[in-house]
């Protein structure tokens, strides 16, 4: 039996920079601690589909908005810090930048695709005169599975135990989630104590302050900060579906342009995150009388969802998890802070998959601000429509009698009916390197 508290420690947690490129960065910065000589001579990368089309083309934190898995790998090797983990990149700055471009431009850093791998797999290895440092990553972002030097393998490596424990623990909590019940799933939020409120209470504050980054600078593609200033000329009208749309979209734009500012990620992705927690934190504000810690259990609850989704979908698919996986965590949230029943936050989940379940993942980019913008405000729309009695009937597509076999559905699809999908948007995005304008 898992609590709240067991839940928030395993799928929570602070994240600088979008994961698949920091996970890269991980990876090598692991490999890279085991050589006594730094002088680099080689490096090769093995990446899964998955990994690579998200890590392709995102901005890297601390880096101007520079982007590439092989810039990624440099910086960790460099200067990644692999103790901190998904914050790897915090201790970079224009000299490792610098570092890592020279060796980029001697052409010695070979990145390969793994086709046939999905989901979470890295593999680095590292010559450095007459030693070889390899690593591997697998499952999770942070899953330190494999580290050899020379050939033999290490096995008493500090960063190796926490991974174990760590890649342990996510696979018994999503089997047990899988198990629960929503109503289930929604009583575990009333067991949170004071330092699970300040824990929520963190990831609120991160994530509030790239969206202060992102309204007040315009980064990435501006998305939020556009909507804010059509608000101001009269052209839209901020209500409570709005606000959502422009918190969220504003923090996805600093979080993709590569802000130096963390986010509190929620199933293993940083977007999640952002589509987690702010839409709650939008609605609130239009709400009368509502104490904090009924927000905190609102998010809370969101988490729960976003992670339930996650354990039928997989870590990384062709469909978009901010969508659909943290879209239902905030819409279960939002309906659950209005005051809707169980009943409520069932038609609000099953509202916004038959709405958002379509969305694909192409990668992580700038452009994912647009895709968030979309989650959170349907995140809205469906809890407001579940609470004015409006729900997709099961006989309407994936759609089933109730939301845990909607969500089964939506893994179903995912996991199998869109493989084809995620190879396929794959395909396009390599041969898009390719082209000349």
């Amino acid at each position: 039996m898992y609590t709240i508290k067991d839940i928030l420690q395993i799928e929570v947690a602070p994240a600088l920079g979008c994961t698949e490129p920091v996970a890269v960065a991980f990876c090598t910065a692991a490999a890279g601690s085991l050589l006594t000589d730094k002088a680099l001579e080689r490096m090769e990368l093995w990446l899964s589909a998955n990994i690579y089309k998200n890590a392709l083309a995102v901005a890297i934190p601390g880096t101007q908005g520079a982007t590439g898995i092989d810039l990624a790998a440099m910086l960790g090797f460099y200067g990644g810090d692999p103790q901190l983990k998904l914050q790897v990149l915090e201790p970079i700055n224009d000299e490792v930048l610098a570092q890592a471009r020279a060796f980029i431009k001697s052409g010695k850093v070979q990145v390969n695709l793994l086709r046939d791998k999905s989901e979470i797999y890295i593999r680095a290895r590292l010559q450095a005169s007459d030693e070889v440092a390899e690593a591997v990553v697998e499952d999770i972002h942070d899953n330190l599975v494999s580290l050899s030097l020379n050939g033999a393998e290490i096995k008493d490596h500090p960063l190796l135990a926490q991974a174990t424990q760590q890649q342990s623990g996510l696979a018994q909590l999503e089997e047990f989630m899988r198990s629960q019940t929503l109503e289930q799933l929604q009583e575990l939020v009333e067991g949170m104590d004071e330092e699970d409120e300040e824990f929520i209470k963190q990831g609120i504050e991160f994530n509030l302050e790239l969206a202060r980054h992102g309204l007040a600078f315009g980064d990435g593609l501006g998305v939020g900060k556009t909507m804010e200033r059509l608000v101001r000329e009269g052209l839209l009208r901020k209500d409570m579906i709005l606000a959502a749309r422009i918190l969220t979209s504003c923090a996805s734009d600093a979080r993709m342009s590569g802000v130096k500012l963390p986010a509190m990620s929620s199933a293993g992705s940083g977007n999640h995150g952002l589509t987690a927690i702010l839409p709650i934190w939008a609605v609130q504000e239009y709400l009368q009388d509502v104490e904090p810690r009924e927000v905190y259990k609102a998010i809370a609850l969101s988490h729960i969802i976003t992670g339930y989704v996650k354990a039928h979908t997989g870590r990384l698919s062709a469909v978009c998890g901010c969508s659909v996986a943290a879209g239902a965590g905030a819409t279960a949230g939002i309906t659950y802070l209005m005051g809707g029943s169980l009943s409520h936050i069932a038609s609000a989940i099953k509202n916004l998959i038959s709405d958002l379940a379509g969305v694909i993942c192409d990668g992580a980019k700038a452009s994912c601000a647009l895709k968030l913008s979309t989650a959170a405000g349907t995140a809205v729309q469906s809890a407001l429509f579940a609470l004015h009695g409006i729900t997709v009937g099961q006989q309407d597509g994936i759609v089933a009698c109730t939301p845990e076999q909607t969500l089964r559905n939506m893994g179903q699809l995912s996991s199998q009916g869109m493989i084809e999908t995620d190879r396929t948007i794959l395909q396009i995005m390599v041969d898009k390197q390719f082209q000349v304008d």
